[in-house]
């Protein structure tokens, strides 16, 4: 046995023990995390030392400090400093509550601190700066900033619900961030192909939405950012190829028992056997281009070929000679007829192939939008 083994698991469960009572976040300055792991820890052996020790070290600190940066917050001129105090508050309040969950923690500190009444206000205070921060991103009338917009109206209406017109404004900022794409009609293919419901039901962004030409008229679209367009270029399919071999084989199989000595012995009696297998193919290919227009220029923004290419097999066998010769899995194909695919199987994996080969291209191409 290696002499070391010991004491190398000694030292994990140390560490692991240290880790799990919060001693180690406590020793990095991390109170805030440290009386978490100690409180978790308590939860599940109340008394445990080590972390009766780090949360009656760490929870103060942790308070001092969550306390201090909010009134040095409040104090500033910092953008976002109500948000800021926010969240020091809330993390003072979670603390409170995992305390009060764990009754061995509740025992080191019998009455946790809170700041349920003045986060009220501090949220009010918060919705304003981000409502206000919304406002201006607005005013500067650009995509990316009506996205900023639509983010700071969210925080306004998370932290005091309705804030204003916060719900309001949040929809305005999300419409003019959004680029407007309009999917044009695809000419009806022989197959009957259509690639609109897969494109509508591509969600590559919040940001991005896309209309039928109905569908952007009825909503009055005063300005279309794209314009989508999927031609079907064609499918074809070969004919069947069958291909053939012959595969020999040979073996040794027990027929009967003699006894000699006493001892019965197996008899085993060689064997051979032919099989003449037969392989059926048939491939398919399927071909569309994904045409993407800027509608103000008029520039392709994307125009590619999006091609399936599939494949559809079978076999059958038919056997001669002692079938006992032929490995088990390999038999079951004696004595089998002539496979025929099943009809429109090809079409229709092709056409799947070619929607999953879309979407991916079109959550690719707006993914970053």
């Amino acid at each position: 046995m290696n002499r070391f083994l010991p004491l190398l698991t000694f030292i994990a469960i140390a560490l692991l023990d240290a880790c799990s009572s919060g001693k180690a976040a406590l020793k990095q300055g991390n109170y805030y995390d440290a009386v978490l792991q100690a409180v978790n820890r308590l939860r599940q052996n109340p008394d445990h030392k080590k972390s009766k020790e780090v949360l009656s070290s760490s929870y103060k600190l942790a308070i001092d400090y969550l306390e201090t940066d909010a009134q040095n917050q409040i104090a500033s001129n910092a953008n976002f400093k109500w948000s800021n105090v926010v969240q020091d508050y809330e993390q003072i309040n979670n603390l409170y509550e995992q305390i009060r969950t764990s009754p061995g923690a509740l025992k080191i500190i019998p009455n946790p601190v809170n700041k349920y009444k003045e986060l009220t206000d501090v949220k009010n205070k918060a919705a304003e700066e981000t409502y206000e921060a919304g406002i201006q991103a607005m005013l500067k009338n650009t995509r990316d900033d009506a996205k900023r917009a639509y983010f700071f109206f969210v925080d306004a209406n998370a932290y005091s619900p309705g804030y204003r017109e916060s719900i309001e404004m949040m929809e305005q900022a999300k419409f003019n961030a959004t680029i407007k794409v309009v999917v044009e009609p695809s000419l009806q293919s022989y197959y009957d192909w259509n690639f609109e419901p897969v494109i509508f039901g591509v969600n590559p962004s919040q940001f991005v939405k896309f209309y039928t030409p109905r569908q952007a008229e009825d909503a009055g679209l005063t300005k279309i950012d794209h314009f989508v367009k999927i031609v079907i270029n064609g499918y074809s399919e070969s004919r069947p190829t069958i291909t053939k071999k012959s595969e020999n084989y040979k073996d040794s199989v027990k027929v009967s028992e003699k006894t000699v000595n006493n001892v019965k012995v197996p008899v085993y009696e060689k064997v051979n056997a032919t099989m003449n297998i037969n392989e059926k193919v048939i491939t398919s290919r399927g071909s569309i281009t994904l045409y993407i227009r800027d509608a103000i220029g008029g520039a392709d923004l994307r125009n590619s070929d999006i091609i399936s290419e599939e494949r559809w097999s079978d076999r059958w066998a038919t056997c001669t000679g002692d079938q006992r010769a032929i490995p088990e899995g390999t038999r079951k194909l004696c004595g089998t007829k002539e496979p025929y695919m099943a009809r429109d199987f090809l079409i229709n994996k092709t056409k799947q192939e070619l929607d999953n080969k879309l979407a991916n291209a079109l959550s690719g191409f707006y993914g970053g939008y």
